[in-house]
């Protein structure tokens, strides 16, 4: 627990990273495998955040 407190901001930007990498290359490839990929990736990162429930946002 203490390391994600100690390192928060630097994986926060590793994660941001990752979802803006997989959501570029999932913009330009036709197939929906890395769509779903994506999709996969974002719905992690909300539940790491605690984005569930009502605090979700809406599509």
């Amino acid at each position: 627990m203490e390391f994600i407190i100690d390192n928060g901001d630097t994986l926060l930007a590793a994660a941001s990273g990752v979802i803006a990498a997989a959501s570029a290359i999932a913009a330009l490839t036709p197939t929906p495998v890395d769509d779903g990929i994506v999709r996969l990736l974002r719905r992690v990162v909300e539940v790491l955040a605690l984005n569930v429930g009502n605090a979700r946002r809406g599509p």
